[in-house]
């Protein structure tokens, strides 16, 4: 996967280089490339921003240092390409959205900043993303987030390909909780089903604790996740219970 962020901060994604993103661009699974679009300013004081037509409070982006670099990104490219313009008011990211974003061949990420963008520049965009309900100082720390997750789904990069769809989200259920060894410290024993070797109770121990764990503390995700007859007869013991 090709990924290309256009920013005002190159500085700002030096962490991409650590951890499991910085193994996976040395094994070729990722290339992450950082486009200062201010080279791409027209006027001396290389400037790419400017106050608003019509008055009003703050800096906007203006559309031609980020058009050219678009323009010069797509003339080493002429592929398909998905492009994520960082917008407060766009679709809300999640774990679906990151695994939709991981099947593409090259994203473009596009960091506003100051009070946000020129209008024309969101004609560029096939996406409009926004990692929340708030407002950050710019679009880098959202894209770091969003190449971190999305990462996951790229074939080779977790070591255990079915992890990044057994964590929370990925089933619409949060997950079931895990423990390692050693199987007791300072009075905590791991739950014996665990240590039993029985594959299909150990599986179904699974499921009924992420159940549990999302009716308690994320009860809206179940009215969007299928559940089966199993599922609900377990929801209606915890109901009773409750």
């Amino acid at each position: 996967m090709k990924i290309d962020i256009l920013t005002l901060f190159p500085q700002m994604f030096v962490p991409l280089n650590e951890s499991l993103l910085g193994k996976a661009q040395a094994k070729q699974l990722l290339e992450i490339a950082i486009c200062d679009f201010r080279q791409y300013a027209t006027n001396k004081q290389h400037h790419v921003d400017d106050t608003p037509y019509g008055g009003g409070a703050g800096m906007l982006l203006q559309p031609q240092p980020i058009y050219r670099a678009m323009d010069a990104i797509n003339a080493q490219d002429t592929g398909k390409k998905r492009v994520i313009l960082l917008d407060p008011a766009g679709q809300k990211f999640n774990q679906a959205l990151a695994q939709d974003l991981a099947q593409e061949q090259h994203l473009v990420f596009i960091c506003g900043h100051y009070e946000g963008f020129d209008e024309r520049i969101e004609r560029l965009a096939t996406d409009k993303v926004s990692l929340g309900d708030f407002v950050l100082t710019g679009g880098e720390m959202a894209a770091m987030v969003m190449i971190d997750a999305l990462a996951r789904f790229v074939p080779g990069v977790l070591g255990n390909e079915t992890s990044a769809y057994s964590d929370s989200f990925s089933a619409g259920l949060l997950e079931y909780p895990q423990y390692t060894r050693p199987a007791e410290y300072r009075g905590m024993k791991v739950p014996e089903i665990l240590l039993s070797g029985n594959h299909q109770k150990i599986a179904q121990w699974r499921r009924q604790q992420a159940l549990k764990k999302t009716w308690l503390q994320r009860p809206d995700l179940l009215a969007q996740t299928a559940l089966t007859t199993a599922d609900l007869n377990y929801l209606d013991t915890l109901t009773s219970e409750d």
